[in-house]
C-alpha cells in the first residue's frame, strides 16, 4: 500500500505497532486516525516518527495513551506534523515541556485531556507556527504564562472551562492581534468592559466571554477595531458596568449572534434592542434573558428581518402590546421567547405567517383574549408553544387548527372554558400537555388514548366529571399524570397499570370503589396521591410490588382494616400519609425498619423532566481561512438545554400543624409520617424510633396506650411529633429534650403523669397547650406544682379521655335505687307511728288550702272585678 494517503484504524484494540520498516514503507500517508485504541503509553509516537509525511494524527479519547513520561525522542520524529489531536486522553505534564520540538505545528486540540494545574512558562511557546489551540475543559488554573506573547500565528483559541485567573488587560492575550476566535468561557478572568485592551485586534471576529468576572477599564474612549459576528457575554452580572457595556456594542454593525443573557442589564432599555436589530442587518440569534431591560416591545418599521431566526427577551420588564404586524417583521423566526414579561393586548394573529415557527413562549404576562384562528392555522412547523399564567379565556383552541407537529403544549393557569375542543386530537405527537387551573369542563376525552407518545398529563384544578376513561391504560409511555382538584367519580380504572408511569395525583375528587388491582403492575411508580376521595376496602397487600413507591398520600378517605406489614418491603418510602381513615389493629413493627430517607427522586417534573432541546441556536461559522470556519452563512443548529418545568410534582403534608405544599429541591428532602385521626390500638412500636431521618410523625386521635418509647430520643431529624388525643401513660421521657430539631411537640389529652420536660432548648418553647388534658403531669409551663400535686398512687387514674366524669348509665341506676329507697322509709314510717301520720296529713292539708288560695288570688280575681 504504499500509494495510501489516509488510514483510519480507529475504534479498534490496537495495543502497539510491530516493528517500523512496514510504516516506513508507507510513505505518502499523510492522515491517519488511530483513536480510541488501547496504547499504553507514548512509545507509539515514537513508532509513528516512521511516516515522513504524516501531516495529520488523530488520538482522541484513548485514555491510557500519554500516561507517563513523554520524551523529546518520542516526539522527534513527528517533526512534519501540522495537526495533532488528542482531545479526551490522558496528557502528562511532560508534553507540553517537550512538544516544542513538533515545529510545524498549526493545529493542537487537547480538549478534555484532564491535564490540571498550571501552565508550564516553556517548552510548548516554541510553537511559532501554531494557529489553533483547544485547551477547553480541562482543569488548568492560575494565569496564562508570559510565554504565550510567542504564538503570534494564533487565530483560533479555546479556553472554556477551565480555573483560569487574572485580567485579560494584563495577559499575553494583547499580543496576539492574528486572533479571530477567542473563547474564554467559563473561568475566572477578569474582563475589561470596553475591551479596550483588544484595540489592535483588528481580525477578532467571535468573542465568548460567559461565566466570567468584568471589571471597569479607564480608556473606554477607545474603541476597539474589530467588527465582531459572535459575542457572548451571559452570567457575568454586568448591572454595574451595563452602560460602559453598550457603549462598546454601539459600535459594532456586522452582529451575528449577541448573548447577554443573566446579567440584570438595565441601561439603555428597549433602545438598545431596537439598535441592536436596526444596526446589525445580519442578526440572526439574539439572547437577553434574564435581565432588567423596560420599556415597550420596539416598534420596528423597516424591511423585514429575514436573517433573525431566534429572540429570546424573557423575564424582563418589557410592557405595551405585540406588533400586531410582527409576523411579518421577522418571517424567518423560529424561535420566540417573550415570557415573564409585562406584555398586554391580545396575541397577534399575523404569528400566523411565521410558518417556519418552532417554539414560542409568551407565558407569564397580561395578555387577554382568545387564541387566534389564523394562528392556530398557520403556524404548522410549531413543536413548542407555552401560553401559561396569562389571561387568555375563551376554548382552548380554535375549531380548526393545524398543530400536527406539536409536542409540548401549555395553557395552565388561564381562563379557558368549555370543553377539551376535538381539533386537539389531530396532534398526534403531544409530548405533554398542561391545561391545568382553568375553567374547562365536561368529560374527560377517550381520543385521549390515541396519543402514544404522550409523557405528561396534567389537568389538574378544572371541573372535570364523569369516570376516568379506560382508554387512558392505553398511553404505555405516560409518566406523569395529574388529574387532581376535578369532580371525577367512579373507581380507578383497574387495566391502569402502564409501566413506565411514576407520577400520579389524582387526590381532591369524588372516586370511590376498592383498589382492586389498579397499579398493580406500576413498578416504576414514585409518587401516588389519592387523599380526599371516598375509596373504600382495604390498603392492598400487593403494594410491596410497587418498589420505587417514594410517596404514599391516602388521607381522607373511607379505608378499613389493619396497616398492611407489606409497606414494610417499601424501602424506598419517604411519605406515608394514611389519616383521616378507618383503620384499625397495631403500628406494626417492621415500619421501624424502612429507611424514610429522603431521596432526590421526588421532584422528578419541577426541575428535571422538562428538559427539552428546544432553544434553536443558529452557530454562524465566522469568515477564516482555516478549516474551521469555511461554512460562513450556512445556518446550523445546537441544542440547549432547558428546564421546562411542566407540572410542577407538588405534594402536601401535613407538618407543624399546618398543611405545607413541597415542591422542587425541597420536596426532595422532605421525609415523614402521618397516622393521625384513625382507631389504631396497642402501643408504639420502640422501633419507630429507628426513623431517625424523618422531619415529621404524627399518630394523635387514635387509641394508642403505653408510654411514649425513649427511643424517640434517636428521631434527630424531627421537627413535628404530635401524640396527642391517645391514651398513652407513664411519663415524658427526660432523653426527648435531645431533639434539637423539635419545632413542634404535642401530647396534650392523653393520661400522662410526672414533670414535663426541662425547659431547655426546644422544649422552652412549647406552651401549656402541648401537654393539656393530663392532670397528673405538673410543672412548667402547666399551673400544677409538682410540690402540692398528689403521688400517682393515691390520685384516681382515669383510662378514657371522659375522665374525671362518671359513666352516664352508672348515674341513673344509682339515682333510681335511691329515690325508691327513700320512698319505702317514708311509707314504712307513717304507718307504724299514727301520731306522725296524722302530723303529716294536717300538713298537707293546710299547705293544699293556701296554694289554693293563693291560685285564686292571682289569676281568677282579675276577671271577677269585671264582672265575668
Amino acid at each position: 500500500m504504499s500509494n495510501l494517503v489516509e488510514s483510519d484504524l480507529s475504534n479498534n484494540q490496537i495495543n502497539s505497532f510491530t516493528g517500523n520498516e512496514g510504516l516506513k514503507s508507507l510513505s505518502k500517508l499523510k492522515i491517519m486516525r488511530l483513536g480510541p485504541n488501547s496504547f499504553k503509553n507514548a512509545s507509539i509516537l515514537q513508532s509513528l516518527g516512521a511516516l515522513s509525511s504524516l501531516r495529520e494524527l488523530h488520538l482522541q479519547n484513548d485514555y491510557e495513551l500519554m500516561r507517563g513520561l513523554v520524551t523529546k525522542k518520542d516526539l522527534e520524529g513527528l517533526a512534519n506534523l501540522e495537526e495533532l489531536y488528542l482531545d479526551g486522553s490522558s496528557i502528562d505534564v511532560s508534553f507540553f515541556h517537550n512538544v516544542g520540538v513538533i515545529t510545524s505545528l498549526r493545529v493542537l486540540s487537547m480538549g478534555h485531556v484532564e491535564f490540571k494545574g498550571r501552565l508550564p512558562n516553556q517548552g510548548w511557546c516554541e510553537l511559532y507556527n501554531l494557529e489553533e489551540l483547544d485547551l477547553s475543559e480541562n482543569g488548568l488554573n492560575g494565569t496564562l504564562p508570559w510565554c504565550m506573547r510567542n504564538l503570534t500565528s494564533l487565530r483560533y483559541l479555546e479556553l472554556s472551562f477551565n480555573h483560569f485567573t487574572g485580567s485579560i488587560a494584563s495577559s499575553p492575550l494583547t499580543s496576539l492581534t492574528s486572533l479571530q476566535y477567542l473563547s474564554l468561557s467559563h473561568n475566572d478572568f477578569v474582563i475589561p468592559i470596553s475591551f479596550s485592551a483588544c484595540y489592535n485586534h483588528s481580525k477578532l471576529n467571535l468573542i465568548s466571554g460567559d461565566h466570567n468576572k468584568l471589571s471597569k477599564t479607564l480608556s473606554i474612549s477607545i474603541i476597539p477595531r474589530f467588527q465582531l459576528k459572535v459575542f457572548t457575554l451571559s452570567n457575568c452580572n454586568a448591572n454595574q458596568f451595563s452602560e460602559r457595556l453598550f457603549h462598546f456594542l454601539y459600535h459594532q454593525h456586522h452582529l451575528i449572534e449577541v448573548d447577554l443573557s443573566h446579567n440584570n442589564l438595565t441601561a439603555g432599555g428597549t433602545f438598545f434592542l431596537s439598535w441592536l436589530l436596526a444596526n446589525n442587518t445580519l442578526l440572526g440569534f439574539l439572547n437577553l434573558r434574564n435581565n432588567s431591560f423596560s420599556g415597550p416591545f420596539p416598534f420596528l418599521t423597516s424591511s423585514p428581518y429575514n436573517i433573525t431566526k431566534s429572540i429570546d427577551i424573557s423575564n424582563n420588564h418589557i410592557h405595551g402590546q405585540l406588533p400586531t404586524n410582527i409576523g411579518s417583521i421577522f418571517p424567518s423566526l423560529r424561535y420566540l421567547n417573550l415570557s415573564g414579561n409585562e406584555l398586554e393586548g391580545r396575541i397577534p394573529a399575523s404569528l400566523g405567517d411565521l410558518h417556519s415557527l418552532w417554539a414560542l413562549d409568551l407565558s407569564n404576562n397580561n395578555l387577554s383574549g382568545q387564541i387566534p384562528q389564523h394562528f392556530a392555522i398557520g403556524c404548522s412547523s410549531l413543536h413548542f408553544l407555552k401560553l401559561s399564567s396569562n389571561n387568555l379565556d375563551g376554548r382552548m383552541l380554535p375549531d380548526v387548527v393545524n398543530l400536527t407537529d406539536l409536542e409540548f403544549l401549555y395553557l395552565d393557569n388561564n381562563r379557558f372554558e368549555g370543553k377539551i375542543p376535538d381539533s386537539l386530537s389531530t396532534a398526534s405527537h403531544l409530548t405533554a400537555l398542561d391545561i391545568s387551573n382553568n375553567n374547562i369542563s365536561g368529560n374527560l376525552p377517550i381520543w385521549i388514548g390515541n396519543i402514544h407518545y404522550i409523557e405528561v398529563l396534567v389537568m389538574s384544578k378544572n371541573h372535570f366529571e364523569g369516570p376516568i376513561p379506560a382508554e387512558f391504560s392505553k398511553l404505555a409511555r405516560l409518566s406523569f399524570l395529574d388529574l387532581s382538584n376535578n369532580n371525577l367519580s367512579r373507581s380507578i380504572p383497574s387495566c391502569f397499570n402502564s409501566s413506565q408511569i411514576q407520577h400520579v395525583h389524582l387526590n381532591h375528587n369524588m372516586l370511590s370503589g376498592p383498589f382492586t388491582h389498579t397499579f398493580y403492575n406500576c413498578y416504576s411508580l414514585v409518587t401516588l396521591d389519592l387523599r380526599d376521595n371516598n375509596i373504600s376496602g382495604k390498603v392492598p397487600s400487593w403494594i410491596s410490588n410497587l418498589s420505587s413507591l417514594s410517596i404514599l398520600l391516602l388521607k381522607s378517605n373511607s379505608l378499613e382494616g389493619e396497616i398492611p406489614v407489606q409497606l414494610c418491603s417499601l424501602k424506598g418510602l419517604t411519605i406515608l400519609d394514611l389519616s383521616q381513615n378507618n383503620l384499625s389493629g397495631s403500628i406494626p413493627h417492621c415500619f421501624g425498619y424502612i429507611p424514610f430517607k429522603p431521596m432526590t427522586t421526588k421532584s422528578f417534573i419541577s426541575d428535571s423532566f422538562g428538559v427539552v432541546d428546544w432553544r434553536i441556536y443558529f452557530v454562524f461559522y465566522v469568515v477564516m481561512e482555516t478549516r474551521l470556519f469555511n461554512n460562513y452563512n450556512t445556518f446550523g443548529e445546537k441544542n440547549e438545554e432547558f428546564p421546562l418545568k411542566v407540572g410542577a410534582q407538588v405534594v402536601e403534608f401535613t407538618t407543624k400543624s399546618r398543611l405545607y405544599a413541597y415542591s422542587g429541591n425541597i420536596l426532595d428532602y422532605m421525609s415523614g409520617v402521618d397516622l393521625s385521626s384513625n382507631h389504631l390500638t396497642g402501643e408504639i412500636p420502640s422501633t419507630i424510633g429507628n426513623l431517625n431521618k424523618i422531619h415529621a410523625l404524627n399518630l394523635s386521635h387514635n387509641n394508642l396506650i403505653g408510654s411514649i418509647p425513649t427511643t424517640f430520643s434517636m428521631l434527630k431529624q424531627v421537627e413535628s411529633l404530635d401524640l396527642s388525643y391517645n391514651n398513652l401513660s407513664g411519663t415524658i421521657p427526660y432523653q426527648l429534650i435531645e431533639l434539637n430539631s423539635l419545632a413542634v411537640f404535642n401530647v396534650s389529652h392523653n393520661n400522662l403523669s410526672g414533670r414535663t420536660p426541662e425547659r431547655k432548648a426546644q422544649f422552652g418553647t412549647f406552651e401549656e397547650s402541648n401537654y393539656e388534658g393530663n392532670p397528673l403531669l405538673c410543672g412548667p409551663p402547666l399551673c400544677n406544682s409538682c410540690t402540692k400535686i398528689g403521688s400517682p398512687s393515691t390520685l384516681p387514674h382515669h383510662s378514657s379521655k371522659e375522665e374525671g366524669f362518671m359513666h352516664m348509665g352508672v348515674f341513673y341506676v344509682t339515682f333510681t335505687v335511691s329515690f325508691i329507697i327513700a320512698f319505702l322509709g317514708v311509707v314504712v314510717v307513717l304507718c307504724i307511728n299514727p301520731y306522725w301520720r296524722q302530723a303529716w296529713f294536717r300538713i298537707v292539708e293546710t299547705y293544699g288550702t293556701s296554694c289554693y288560695y293563693f291560685v285564686l288570688d292571682c289569676f281568677f280575681k282579675p276577671f271577677n272585678r269585671r264582672g265575668v
